[in-house]
């Protein structure tokens, strides 16, 4: 099956309203072994809607539309599907009684215009819901199928489970199984230049990588017969993919790198305290988004001045005056007092110049020194990655810093 995706709504042209449904039916459509070739949005237009399924079903069979089911005259879809697929529309007592019912409860007048949502193309299978007033349907003709459901999510994502898909999964002859592998401390083109003999010579399994927020993905995905099949291919290929670029995966499950280190500090029942200065906060921030790491996580020290860093972890002024705040000296200085201060099982230190100001020629914009101190094992690094603006270079550090508490933590680094 090859599918389209179909929203329809001017809200959706206007900006309006979030388009989350081509998103979520996407998702749900590969997962089905289901190739979706192409998304369309259309406005309120029965001209333009009739183009755009005429246009999706030159090169697919299947699409999925969403919206223009209400009861109003600018809702057209089920009177243009008619049209495309050469029906007429009728009335299904059974959603009127439905329809009917709804509103009785309710306590709403039932206008006129409502019983137009109980009019469906002669041919349909009505899918009824529970959760509004506009029903859904399905119709096919000539080996061409159209699903019409409603635009709001809540109403169209339990019809989609619950009535689509058991349908889709019978008709579908190929089960999709993928992986996403997170990785750090690689960029985008260097990743493909490691992996190109393998894109190059892709059948299925199919290999693509995806740039994001400072580091990458790689998505391994194969269509088989049987689910089994497609988990053992992307197994194998996944192993050729470790082999390759093992030194930077830090997720073979989609999870962020931050998730991935709070899990391994609960895991191992390891306390944390962090010292920040040019990220003012935002690694703790970023870790205790996580619940459960109460149990775990110290405190988080937010060291910015000379005097902080003197007071609250004992680094000396002989270092401060000598080799700046923003140093190798002065991270491990911090890094060392706070790990003596709170007795903690890892204590992370980071300081640096966020920008836009504070550079000198010895020390760029975007530099950023990352200490860590874990038992006798030390760590620091110093990292000068271009700088794109204070926001960006602040986000990037607390990544590194969560790289050096995963590598710390696998035994890769401070040994």
């Amino acid at each position: 099956m090859k599918a389209a995706i179909l929203s329809v709504g001017t809200e959706l042209l206007f900006g309006q309203t979030v388009n989350t449904n081509s998103v979520y039916l996407s998702q749900e459509l590969n997962q089905l072994g289901i190739d979706v070739l192409g998304h369309y949005t259309v406005g309120d237009n029965a001209g333009r809607l009739e183009a755009a399924i005429e246009a999706a079903f030159k090169e697919c069979d299947l699409i999925l539309a969403t919206g223009g089911l209400g009861p109003t005259q600018d809702d057209l879809t089920k009177e243009t599907v008619c049209r495309v697929m050469g029906d007429e529309l009728v009335l299904n007592e059974e959603a009127l009684a439905r329809l009917e019912r709804r509103f009785s409860r309710s306590g709403w007048k039932m206008t006129e215009n409502n019983r137009k949502q109980a009019w469906f193309p002669s041919r349909a299978t009505v899918l009824m819901n529970d959760l509004g007033t506009a029903p859904g349907f399905r119709t096919s003709e000539n080996g061409r199928t159209i699903v019409c459901m409603p635009g709001p999510p809540r109403e169209m994502r339990p019809m989609f489970e619950q009535q689509v898909k058991p349908w889709l999964s019978g008709h579908s002859d190929q089960k999709l199984f993928y992986r996403t592998i997170r990785t750090f401390g690689i960029g985008e083109s260097s990743l493909e230049t490691e992996l190109l003999d393998l894109i190059d010579q892709q059948t299925d399994p199919t290999l693509a990588t995806y740039a994001k927020e400072g580091e990458c993905s790689l998505r391994i995905a194969s269509k088989r017969m049987t689910i089994e099949e497609a988990k053992q291919a992307v197994d194998q290929m996944t192993e050729q993919v470790t082999a390759r670029i093992g030194e930077y995966i830090y997720s073979y499950d989609d999870e962020e790198l931050a998730q991935v280190v709070a899990q391994k500090l609960i895991d191992r029942k390891l306390t944390l305290a962090a010292a920040e200065s040019c990220t003012g906060g935002l690694f703790s921030k970023v870790l205790t988004d996580f619940p459960g790491m109460s149990a775990v996580f110290d405190r988080g020290l937010v060291t910015y001045s000379n005097r902080a860093k003197i007071e609250e972890l004992g680094v000396s002024t002989e270092t401060l005056e000598r080799f700046g705040a923003v140093s190798r000296e002065t991270a491990l200085a911090m890094a060392r007092g706070l790990a003596e201060k709170t007795a903690c099982d890892l204590a992370i230190s980071v300081t640096g110049i966020a920008g836009p100001t504070g550079d000198t020629k010895d020390k760029p914009l975007g530099l950023v020194y990352i200490a860590l101190v874990m038992g006798e094992r030390e760590d620091c690094i110093q990292s000068r990655r271009r700088n794109v603006s204070r926001a960006w270079n602040r986000q990037y550090a607390v990544l590194q810093m969560f790289d050096r508490i995963n590598r710390m933590l696998d035994g890769r680094i401070g040994n």
